[in-house]
């Protein structure tokens, strides 16, 4: 049960309940109970929407790279609605697999996605160990766009599962 009360989807202005709309029929949101918690600060959380709304439906980076960075932060946030959500189809259960595995150098993934798998779990794990080598290895696969969308994708992804975590605003699942 969410730690803050919900506010009734039907009670959301129009700009709010339009972005939900949006959010839940591109798979963007999986479960509207985090938004009812933000929506005590309606503009804050359409502002908060556009954004992922920018990234998952309008991103340069591929739907698989950025559910890959996505599952590997929320493993680390310990995030239940992050963990059970999927955002794409692309990424499957021998994906899952190799994730759980808590190896982001797997050779289950390309070069590419190891790069950018590493450079997420040090983003959400220990900032202070990004070096020039990680960055070096983002640059040999994707453009300086590319490097600042997925650090803008990691810093939603971390700050956007510790708080729905803090806030127990997910929908409870039975055991």
């Amino acid at each position: 049960m969410a730690r803050l009360p919900l506010v009734p989807r039907s009670a959301f202005p129009a700009p709010l309940a339009e972005a939900v709309q949006r959010g839940v029929e591109t798979r963007l949101l999986s479960s509207t109970v985090p938004v009812q918690v933000w929506a005590h600060r309606p503009q804050a959380a359409v502002a908060w929407l556009a954004l992922l709304d920018q990234l998952h439906n309008h991103g340069l980076l591929d739907a698989r790279l950025r559910e890959l960075v996505r599952l590997r932060i929320a493993s680390i946030t310990q995030c239940q609605a992050c963990q059970l959500a999927r955002k794409t189809d692309t990424v499957d259960a021998l994906d899952i697999e190799a994730l759980n595995c808590q190896r982001p150098d797997s050779e289950h993934f390309t070069p590419a996605e190891r790069a950018a798998l590493t450079y997420a779990q040090l983003f959400a794990t220990d900032a202070h160990a990004v070096d020039e080598q990680h960055f070096a290895a983002l640059a040999a696969h994707f453009s300086t766009a590319e490097i600042v969308e997925l650090q803008m994708f990691c810093a939603l992804m971390l700050a956007g599962g510790r708080m729905t975590l803090v806030q127990q605003a997910y929908e409870e699942t039975s055991p």
